[in-house]
């Protein structure tokens, strides 16, 4: 068959003479739907130009009714400014009914008129120009004399009259006209759409014919032949998965033979008894023996260590199913070296049927030293960790220690000498002496003023039982009233939270205690006149901003060792101490005459309710 080469398959040559007729009938109906577009489109346009004519030739029948309407409306009016307006009327009426009529035969490209070329109607308008005419020289004589008589005006009032009726009759003739040519071409229209449509229905025809039924008849037969051929390739596809399964089998065991080969640059084998069948040249200089040593068991070669080597000799004979054993070992060399080997234990058959072993090892000495200095660092780190949190947790001590002082120096220096002075002025009072008994009276109110003064801030300073009851919320909003009045300072509140949220007891003391150092730092230290606290809580985290306009402090010291003295630098560090506890986050804003922010951020996963 010498030509085969250069013959095309028989769906190639099908398909191409289907292409062809195909393409030929899509070319037909996208001609017809050309043609009809354009004949759609020109007719449009024609149709436009139509209506244009009919609608200024119906005007031209009122516009002459409204001519003569003014003409008799303005011999019956006799106020001036209504005949002013109404010959400004009559003289527009004039001017658009001569236009248009010009218009309608001569063409207006204001208008959008064409010029007329039916002869026909061309005719009519020359029956119509003499009544036209007649009309448009009685109502300009009308309106070009400031004075016109009464007797002319009757004349030329009768002239329009008189060929009013004329015009509008021979006026209709000319519309009847126009609207007989436009339904003339909308017939031509239909007719040449319904010869296209013919035409379109009969490419449809011989397509269905000559295309679709020869391609389906060309599918069914490709169908059945893909229907054959799938299932030869199911016979086929069960006889290759037969195969691959076994083929699978056989690869599974040399990748995890490869698999450990490739992560093992030392090698040996072994017999059943532990007797050397081979080893690597790499394995003997690790070990540091010669091949004339090879006459002892695996065992003994690997170590000098009795008691490695007896647990060798055990992981060696417990291995004899069919899977691979990983040991880490550490081995005892002749020369006193101590090495880490990651061992694999691998079965094998051999044609005697008689199993040997295979043993790839890795040296991982230096990964376990680097695990044991990780271990030791960790320990290490722990042991620091353990230490810090003593000293913090001695330096929370003192700090509590000092506030206990500070309460009991309070109390003795404030509230104990009051209460001392009140004993006293109380023994004192002579009842027969009626002025000075007054006087001590009066006294001992305002000192008893002042000493529950002093009871209120001494206890206020303790933890408020709002805290305990109803949570930070409530808590923080009466510590701001309570110092208001106790200081005389304007202490604000502001919560921009919708509800009141519960939080951890022990979070709500540590942000409490924070938020109270911080406003009394604002007023002992700064000489704050304006503070403000705002609370809120979004998206799960608490945040609580303190904002005063005292004198501020220069930020640097925030990175200085804490000072138990008299400048509050131990209040800052409890501050720090106290947030860190929670897991919170405290900045500290601040610069020197411009006043302080201390900002509180809680992250909080699960609350404990909501009042």
């Amino acid at each position: 068959m010498p030509n085969s080469k250069h013959q095309k398959p028989l769906d190639t040559t099908t398909f191409l003479r289907i292409r062809k007729w195909y393409l030929l009938a899509l070319a037909g109906i996208a001609l017809t739907i050309i043609i009809a577009q354009l004949l759609i489109q020109t007719h449009l346009n024609s149709q436009l130009n139509d209506s244009r004519v009919i609608n200024v030739a119906g005007r031209q029948r009122a516009l002459s009714q409204k001519l003569v309407k003014e003409v008799l409306l303005l011999n019956q009016t006799t106020d001036l400014e209504n005949r002013k307006l109404i010959v400004s009327e009559l003289a527009q009426t004039v001017t658009v009914w001569k236009a248009s009529h010009k218009g309608l035969q001569k063409g207006n490209l204001d208008m959008n008129l064409p010029a007329e070329e039916d002869a026909e109607i061309l005719s009519l308008f020359q029956n119509i120009e003499l009544h036209h005419r007649a009309m448009v020289n009685a109502a300009e004589a009308i309106l070009s004399k400031d004075k016109i008589t009464p007797i002319d005006f009757v004349k030329r009032k009768s002239i329009l009259l008189e060929n009013e009726r004329s015009f509008l009759r021979l006026m209709d003739n000319i519309v009847n006209k126009y609207d007989e040519r436009s339904n003339a071409k909308l017939q031509n229209l239909k007719q040449k759409e319904y010869w296209l449509l013919a035409f379109s229905l009969l490419i449809l025809l011989l397509e269905m014919l000559f295309i679709f039924r020869p391609l389906s008849i060309q599918i069914r037969k490709t169908i059945s032949n893909l229907i054959q051929s799938q299932f030869k390739s199911d016979t086929n596809a069960k006889e290759i998965k037969i195969l691959l399964s076994e083929k699978e089998k056989s690869l599974q065991e040399l990748q995890e033979l490869n698999f450990v080969i490739d992560n093992a640059a030392l090698f040996a084998s072994a017999r059943n008894d532990g007797s050397i069948v081979f080893i690597s040249k790499k394995f003997l200089k690790l070990l540091n023996i010669k091949k004339e040593q090879l006459n002892k068991p695996l065992s003994e070669l690997l170590t000098t260590d009795e008691g490695q080597q007896q647990y060798l000799k055990e992981v060696l004979k417990s291995n004899r199913k069919n899977s691979i054993r990983n040991e880490e070992i550490q081995i005892t060399t002749a020369t006193g070296a101590n090495f880490w080997l990651d061992i694999s234990i691998i079965p094998m058959h051999q044609a005697s049927k008689q199993q040997s072993i295979l043993i790839l090892c890795s040296d991982i000495t230096e990964r376990k030293q680097n695990q044991s200095k990780v271990e030791q660092l960790t320990q290490q780190n722990f042991e620091e960790r353990i230490l810090q949190k003593k000293v913090q947790a001695s330096q929370i001590v003192e700090g509590q220690e000092e506030e206990r002082k500070r309460i009991a120096k309070d109390i003795h220096d404030g509230i104990g000498q009051m209460l001392t002075a009140l004993k006293f002025n109380i023994e004192s009072i002579d009842i027969e002496n009626k002025e000075k008994s007054i006087e001590k009276i009066a006294y001992l109110k305002d000192l008893t003023s002042d000493l529950i003064k002093g009871v209120r801030t001494a206890t206020f300073n303790l933890t408020p039982p709002e805290l305990s009851d109803h949570g930070i919320f409530p808590a923080l909003h009466k510590m701001t009233i309570e110092l208001s009045k106790l200081t005389g300072r304007t202490i604000l509140y502001e919560n921009k939270s919708e509800e009141n949220i519960r939080f951890d007891s022990l979070a709500e003391t540590n942000i409490y205690r924070v938020t109270q150092e911080a406003v009394n730092n604002a007023i002992k230290y700064a000489q704050a006149n304006y503070i403000l606290v705002t609370i809120n809580f979004k998206d799960k985290i608490l945040s609580i901003v303190i904002d005063d306009d005292g004198k501020g402090f220069d930020a640097a010291i925030l990175d200085e060792a804490p000072k138990n003295n008299s400048e509050g630098g131990m209040g800052l560090f409890f501050m720090k101490e106290r947030i860190s506890y929670i897991n919170g986050r405290l900045f500290i804003n601040s610069e020197l005459g411009k006043g302080t922010r201390v900002t509180i951020n809680y992250k909080t996963e699960e609350l404990n309710g909501a009042e």
